[in-house]
Parts: C-alpha cells; structure tokens; sequence
C-alpha cells in the first residue's frame, strides 16, 4: 500500500558549464554541472548533469537532466535520482520531471512521483507530488 502526498518548497540552483569531452557530441549541444539546495519539504541537495541546445528561433529550445538528490523529504531521508525532459516552443515550456523508478535509498526506498517547477521573480519553487510504501 503507498501513501501519496505533495511536497512543497523552494530551491537555489547553481549552473556551472562543463567543456565538451574530445570528439563526443556535437558543438551546439550544451553541457552543464547542476547544484540545487531545497528548502521546505525537501531538504537537502542534488547533483546533476544537463544537456541543452537553442534552435535558431527564438525562445525554442531542449533539455535533458539526470539529478542525484540527497534529503529528507517530509522527515524521511534518503536519496532518489530525477529525470528532466524539458522542451521550449517559442516561449512556452513543458517539462516532465519524475522519479527514476527504483532509484530511492533509505527511508525513500520505493519512492516514485513527479515534481514540477514554477520560477517566480527568478526564484524557483517545486510542488513534488509523490508516493511512498506505506509503513
């Protein structure tokens, strides 16, 4: 039986760009070290890689990211991986970033959900809508 509930907060992220590797990828894909510290609900930190191009139109663009997310949620600890599918169409976004199944340790072992994103005034808020097994 799982118990589902959201988690609510805000989070710091720090973008560091990384150097394309030698003879892999492409020149117009980016490549970025990922930092966030949670606050609220979630607390903690993830380490993370994201993959990004810009097209030629403005506004239009694509990511990927892969986060290794260390902390408590709701009181429970532990750690879980989040994967971010990320496409912006002239300005209007979709991003779809969920769980990795199985990826919870701890006393987030059987984890599963779907956290999304809003940014305000440049600061950045979750709403993380989840499931836990019930204990």
């Amino acid at each position: 039986m799982f118990m589902s509930t959201h988690a609510k907060g805000q989070f710091d992220v720090k973008l560091t760009p990384q150097a394309a590797e030698d003879g892999v990828g492409h020149p117009s894909i980016g490549r970025l070290g990922l930092f966030k510290q949670f606050h609220g609900d979630i607390e903690g930190v993830a380490h993370g890689q994201m993959l990004g191009v810009r097209t030629a139109v403005e506004g239009s663009a694509g990511y990927v990211a892969i986060d290794h997310v260390e902390a408590s949620v709701h009181g429970r600890r532990g750690t879980f991986v989040l994967q971010h599918s990320g496409t912006m169409r002239q300005g209007q976004m979709s991003l779809v970033v969920t769980v990795v199944p199985d990826s919870g340790t701890d006393e987030l072992t059987g984890l599963r959900g779907r956290l999304d994103i809003q940014i305000v005034d440049g600061k950045h808020y979750y709403d993380f809508a989840y499931e836990l097994p019930s204990a």
